[in-house]
């Protein structure tokens, strides 16, 4: 009989269950006909292959709740420690997670190369854990590949050797030649051939353990003839069934769900692949009995379901929540760098929030990602416009940066300090008031404009070193002067003695400036002038002018324009003061009108004016003298 044959009479069995009356026979409800689908499958996967069956001792974990380099890490784990074939679930959800996320990733990535001003069909995004990801899935595949071509051939010839069984105890019950006793024999040593026979083909599983459960309860039915060996066997078999039972009902009372839940599956296995039928009045109160240990385990579970639902449902509210709570500073207005920063942190922050925030129904998912995503792109493209405004800005920062650098690399080596100090400084400041400028080219610019200004004032402390030295020099000459000055003695004769004077005031200009911290000397220098014009009798004005003419020559030999600057405001405010103290005094002889001229009073106003009158001229020439200078 070909595998065919026997296919088709597993089939033609099943047909027959309402005539059969046999534990496997027992109609069900639909939820508990689901269950014991359920079960089925699931141990017929694990028949296929026995390392089908670690499956369910690998831990399911939230790979939602993991970020690209997690879900990298945790692939290479199972792939590594793992058997191949036992990890398809786990890796199918760690792929569909990682490109979804990287997906995402990818667009955004996108978005921002657009927004820089890139174009669609250059756009190129390589990422290390992409290679990774994709280096590792493609080994997992490659190991079960392998893994089930040399499965295949063993699946089909243990599927061969299951039907050639089932044909040798169809053909031992079909037999009437032999003794019971020597059929008995054959039957068990094919019952242990059937159970050392090995995995078959999931999808031939249900058939193939129907056709040969069907034929050894054939079997059974024909030991009436001798009891004495099939009663021995049914109470054998009663015997282990109540067991499976027992231990069914006690899972019943695990807390652990998804334990108890694997192994009622384990002792439903036990129960179809290892153990032999009961005599006909236990077989249905039995399976009753089973499976109403099964119904209460799948009750628990399903309230387990229940409470997860309980639980995705306000995962669901808490993601959108972060939602909102991304859409929020997506709107906000935001107009600095590190406002633009502060903002990326936190809603990273949410991202990751939002990838820990568990599962959700899984009719919502799609949904709920799509708008996770719309909110995260509304921020990303406000982002990627605010800083494709700051650069445009920032080339225009690098333009009038730029054009600083050509001012102090043309001005570098002049050699007019007076006037180019003021203009170096100057743009130093426009530099400090120019904003950011592209940081590739920062530093570059920088040092540019460093390097003209550096050499620019290194030459202006070259300089004043060197008039350092000179001034020491002419402060020792001064100091020598002065004392020579102290001790002239003069001769009485006024036109002698001024040309010895004005003789020794040439000297001293010509010596040159002192250091500005010995400046003192110059005070000193024109009290001792004080004494010798007093003993000379000198009209007072004349040598007011005299000292004031040594002072200028002082003033404008500074390299600072200040000095003379403030010398002219200090004069013509004294003008000024002079000119409204005359006005005063002259307005006060108002009120002597008719006292006479000869009066005190008046004639010490008069006196004051004349006083005030002849200082006003000296400053007035000491005016007009400063502004021939400009």
């Amino acid at each position: 009989m070909t595998e065919q044959d026997n296919l088709q009479n597993a089939d033609g069995m099943e047909d027959k269950k309402d005539a059969i009356q046999t534990e496997n026979s027992v109609n069900t409800s639909n939820e508990d006909d689901n269950l014991l689908n359920e079960i089925d499958d699931s141990n017929a996967e694990d028949a296929e292959d026995e390392g089908n069956k670690d499956r369910h001792n690998i831990e399911e974990k939230d790979y939602e709740s993991l970020n690209m380099e997690q879900l990298v890490i945790e692939l290479d784990r199972l792939v590594k420690n793992e058997k191949v074939q036992a990890i398809k679930k786990h890796v199918d959800a760690l792929k569909n997670e990682f490109d979804k996320q990287f997906q995402d990733l990818l667009e955004e990535k996108k978005e921002e190369f657009l927004s820089n001003g890139g174009n669609e069909i250059d756009f190129r995004y390589n990422s290390p854990l992409q290679r990774n990801f994709r280096d590792t899935y493609k080994d997992y595949k490659q190991r079960l590949t392998a893994h089930y071509q040399n499965l295949e051939k063993n699946l089909k010839q243990n599927l061969e050797k299951r039907l050639e069984i089932i044909d040798q105890i169809k053909h031992l019950t079909d037999n009437a030649e032999d003794s019971m006793s020597s059929k008995y024999k054959s039957f068990k040593d094919l019952q242990e051939l059937w159970r050392n026979a090995g995995p078959i083909p999931r999808d031939k599983y249900n058939n193939a353990w129907n056709s040969y459960h069907f034929n050894v309860e054939r079997f059974y039915d024909l030991l009436h003839l001798d009891r004495d060996l099939r009663d021995k066997d049914f109470e054998h078999n009663l015997e282990l069934k109540t067991k499976i039972i027992e231990q069914a009902e006690e899972l019943a009372k695990d807390d652990n769900i998804n334990r108890a839940f694997r192994e009622l599956q384990n002792l439903h296995k036990i129960w179809k692949e290892e153990l032999g039928p009961v005599a006909r009045e236990y077989r249905e109160p039995i399976w009753e009995r089973f499976k109403e240990a099964t119904k209460k385990i799948n009750e628990k579970r399903q309230d387990y379901f229940k409470n997860l639902d309980t639980l995705y449902e306000q995962n669901l509210v808490n993601k959108h929540a972060i939602i909102d709570n991304i859409q929020t500073i997506a709107q906000e207005n935001i107009n600095s760098h590190k406002g633009w920063q502060s903002k990326i942190k936190e809603v990273e922050a949410l991202r990751e929030e939002f990838f820990k925030a568990g599962k959700v129904p899984i009719k919502v998912n799609e949904a709920t990602w799509a708008k996770f995503k719309e909110v995260v792109r509304l921020f990303n493209r406000k982002k990627n416009q605010f800083y494709k405004d700051l650069k445009k800005e920032q080339y225009a920062n690098l333009e009038k940066k730029l054009e600083l650098v050509k001012i102090a690399q043309e001005n570098k080596d002049n050699e007019d300090f007076a006037a180019t100090t003021p203009l170096m400084k100057k743009i130093q400041l426009d530099w400090k008031q120019v904003g950011h400028v592209p940081r590739k080219d920062s530093d570059k610019v920088w040092n540019q404009f460093k390097a003209a200004c550096n050499h620019y004032f290194d030459r202006i402390k070259e300089q004043r070193n060197a008039a350092s030295e000179e001034e020491n020099q002419a402060y020792t000459e001064k100091e020598a002067l002065l004392k020579k000055v102290k001790d002239i003695s003069l001769t009485g004769d006024q036109k002698e003695d001024l040309a010895t004077i004005k003789s020794q005031i040439n000297l001293w200009k010509n010596i040159g400036r002192v250091p500005r911290n010995k400046r003192q000397i110059e005070n000193d220098f024109n009290t001792a002038l004080d004494q010798l014009f007093k003993g000379l009798d000198l009209n007072k004005a004349e040598a007011e002018m005299i000292k004031f003419e040594n002072k200028l020559q002082d003033l404008s030999s500074t390299e600072d324009q200040r000095a003379l600057d403030n010398e002219r405001f200090y004069i013509q405010k004294k003008v000024d003061e002079i000119k409204g103290e005359i006005n005063q005094l002259e307005n006060n002889l108002l009120f002597f009108s008719n006292v006479k001229s000869d009066n005190p009073l008046v004639k010490d106003v008069h006196k004051n004016i004349k006083k005030h009158k002849d200082e006003l001229s000296i400053w007035k020439n000491k005016l007009k003298k400063i502004k021939s200078l400009y």
